[in-house]
């Protein structure tokens, strides 16, 4: 069962892609499939994609959205491959999102992230949700101390909105930032979100 905090980012990340009418929507780095067996009770939503590296979590992403090799969902399709390529899409995307995913990945890499997704694929939108730093002493973490070992890293507020804004600008996007969870004055909330959208589609 997801935690009031996930339940919270699920719900922002499904409003965001109601409201901007996409109907064909990639989850990359899906793990268990909760993302998508969340989409998946809106009829808005033509072709849900989830892709991940990990063949045992997508296993288990088949049983939550009992899934059945022998006849396909015509909604919902499951593949294994690296988001951080663009060969895993043979559909048009709307759509596309990396929930608590980026923090995962090597920095160094993040450049391979970019041109595959905003360069070649270069959907209408992209969600990125990602741990802030400033929040995490309300977790009781010291500093330096990371949510999870398999984060790579754990960036600020003002480091994740400089990314953004530095690869908005060389992929011709605009972008605008949501705080997900309790706020608090000083830290902000505790997970950040970036909407963004290719400049001039809305």
């Amino acid at each position: 069962m997801a935690t009031a905090l996930h339940q919270m980012r699920l719900d922002a990340v499904a409003h965001r892609l109601l409201a901007s009418g996409a109907r064909q929507v990639a989850d990359l780095g899906c793990g268990q499939g909760e993302l998508l067996h969340c989409l998946r009770e809106y009829d808005q939503f033509d072709r849900l994609l989830g892709i991940d590296t990990d063949a045992e979590v997508l296993a288990l992403a088949r049983a939550r959205l009992m899934l059945d090799p022998l006849h396909p969902d015509r909604r919902v399709r499951l593949r294994q491959g690296s988001f951080e390529e663009s060969d895993w899409c043979s559909m048009a995307i709307d759509a596309a999102v990396l929930l608590e995913t980026i923090e995962h990945i090597d920095p160094g890499r993040l450049s391979r992230l970019e041109r595959s997704l905003f360069g070649q694929i270069a959907p209408a939108l992209v969600l990125i949700t990602t741990p802030n730093r400033d929040y995490n002493p309300l977790h009781g973490l010291t500093a330096g101390e990371r949510r999870h070992p398999g984060h790579r890293f754990e960036w600020s507020r003002t480091q994740f909105r400089a990314w953004c804004r530095g690869l908005a600008e060389r992929q011709g996007y605009c972008v605008d930032h949501q705080d997900i969870g309790p706020p608090d004055p000083q830290r902000g909330s505790s997970t950040q979100m970036a909407c963004f959208t290719r400049c001039g589609t809305g």
